[in-house]
């Protein structure tokens, strides 16, 4: 059986209330007593979750990145989705639908931030191509903060055709181009709607842009040229949400 370490204190809370049965010990840093840990300890001796004290260098050794004093040991999570899991998802809805694309987001620490994002906006799921995009490793997991655990994230073989697709169910592309006419805060964001936004300096690419319905930017008032993705990814998915309540 694939077993995995996730690390960070929101992440392994997020586990812990939302997929406790994945979860098979929990490791805590020696001399930490402060409330976040004491709450982990606390929702482990619920659940019956063994916990073994180590000390920070030994944490260290078990986590690839900052652990905050908390490592899970967990069965491998299969938190990611294909497209079959997204159209089945999109038939449940009793809403409209609210999606973010990602594409070609590389780095895992802009990944975390926009899942971030998109969950606490709302959004139902985050899409990505399975090419040329970050992985949901244990970094983007860390800097969701939870997220990650919450909110579905899709894998795509092929990202036009599942854009393609989204249009077919009536779903409308919205693209973030710097060179747009049209503002994001002019353009109506109530409906059934994917924002859609590419990397950083490179941004969306060619076939991307060609498939959505609709381009949109971010007014800039200053000098800088461009935003980080997970900024702008902010911005849109915060305006959607500003419109819809």
């Amino acid at each position: 059986m694939k077993q995995e370490w996730v690390f960070g204190i929101h992440t392994i809370n997020a586990l812990l209330k939302h997929r406790p049965e994945l979860v098979q010990q929990i490791f805590l840093q020696s001399g930490r007593l402060d409330a976040r840990i004491s709450s982990i300890t606390d929702q482990c001796n619920s659940l019956g979750i063994p916990v073994e004290v180590l000390d920070k260098t030994e944490l260290d050794k078990k986590a690839s990145g900052v652990h905050q004093g908390a490592i899970a040991l967990c069965r491998e999570m299969q938190l990611e989705h294909n497209e079959t899991y997204l159209y089945q998802l999109l038939d449940k809805l009793d809403h409209r639908p609210l999606l973010l694309i990602l594409d070609g987001v590389t780095d895992p620490h802009n990944l975390g931030a926009c899942i971030r994002s998109a969950e606490a906006a709302g959004a139902d799921a985050v899409i990505v191509p399975k090419d040329k995009s970050a992985s949901l490793n244990a970094t983007a997991r860390k800097v969701a903060s939870g997220a990650a655990e919450i909110l579905p994230f899709i894998s795509v073989t092929n990202l036009a055709r599942c854009m393609q697709t989204l249009q077919k169910r009536g779903i409308w592309l919205m693209g973030a181009a710097g060179e747009a006419e049209k503002s994001v805060y002019e353009a109506d964001l109530k409906g059934d709607i994917a924002l859609v936004l590419g990397a950083e300096g490179k941004g969306l690419r060619r076939l991307t842009r060609e498939n959505c319905d609709q381009l949109l930017a971010i007014p800039m008032q200053g000098e800088t040229s461009s935003l980080n993705v997970s900024v702008s990814a902010g911005i849109f998915l915060f305006e959607a949400l500003r419109q819809r309540l």
